[in-house]
């Protein structure tokens, strides 16, 4: 069984800078796409960015775009965000995901990591 797991989540001040990994373990991923959400509370779950796996396409919501760069080590199974200029706004939990789509919905991707926390104060 194949999961995924985020780490690299934290309280910081806006203006920051932080690392998110996401590694998957048990088997191959046996997908062709990972990506970010995240999920403010009593909102819904949002995309951020994906990756193609193999061929390194990626794709960002607008208000990441220019602070926030996916990235992956193949050889490590890891998919990673750099997130800089964090913003209030972008606290939430994020997520890790895997899917075999190019797509922002959340309903295409079939494999989920529990997430991990980040909180930026003013």
């Amino acid at each position: 069984q194949v999961q995924l797991a985020e780490s690299g989540g934290g309280l910081v001040q806006a203006g920051a800078s932080l690392w998110l990994s996401c590694r998957f373990s048990g088997g191959n991923l046996n997908k062709n796409f990972m990506g970010w959400f995240r999920q403010a509370p009593g909102k819904e779950r949002e995309f951020v960015a994906s990756i193609h796996w193999i061929g390194g396409i990626a794709d960002y919501t607008g208000s990441v775009k220019g602070r926030f760069t996916i990235s992956k080590v193949n050889a490590e199974n890891t998919m990673y965000l750099r997130m800089v200029d964090l913003k209030p706004e972008d606290t939430a939990v994020y997520y890790c995901a895997a899917g075999d789509r190019r797509t922002t919905n959340p309903r295409n991707y079939d494999l989920w990591g529990r997430g991990t926390q980040v909180t930026v104060s003013s």
